[in-house]
């Protein structure tokens, strides 16, 4: 199962410059998903970070990987209708041994590997990991909890 922007917001309430996922490429629903986003040059985080020197903020990294986390989250509930899925969002509950590896520079497509670590009601433990090129840039364990908006 793909997913295209314009199908990615009709899950994430996330809209430009915060959408930070441009394609969902693959899901196993309650197990994995792969997503990638597209560092340009053109994102404003990059007027001040770093002028001269651009790298793609960690926090945006992890940002990202939440987004993709959120999207594997209400992908597998089956059980929840469009319009359930449209009331409901997905909050953060913690991040745990967050690593940056490598640094992610303009051009690069930043790619995100999610998986359950566990879930349990609409508790959901993933462990996000996050490559260019293959070569892991990030990675770190998301706790997030599905409510009503």
């Amino acid at each position: 199962m793909t997913l295209d922007v314009m199908q990615i917001q009709e899950i994430l309430p996330h809209r430009y410059p915060f959408l930070l996922v441009d394609r969902v490429t693959e899901i196993v629903k309650n197990e994995s998903l792969t997503a990638y986003k597209n560092v340009s040059i053109s994102e404003p985080v990059f007027e001040g970070h770093f002028p001269g020197h651009p790298i793609y903020p960690g926090v945006m990294i992890l940002e990202g990987m939440a987004q993709a986390g959120g999207i594997l989250a209400f992908k597998s509930m089956d059980d929840l209708s469009d319009e359930e899925v449209r009331n409901k969002v997905v909050y953060f509950m913690s991040i745990d041994k967050a690593k940056f590896r490598n640094p992610v520079r303009p051009g690069d497509r930043l790619e995100y590997r999610v998986s359950v670590i566990k879930h349990k009601g609409a508790i959901w433990m993933l462990k996000g990991e996050a490559y260019v090129d293959d070569v892991l840039a990030s990675e770190a364990e998301l706790k997030a909890m599905i409510v009503d908006k």
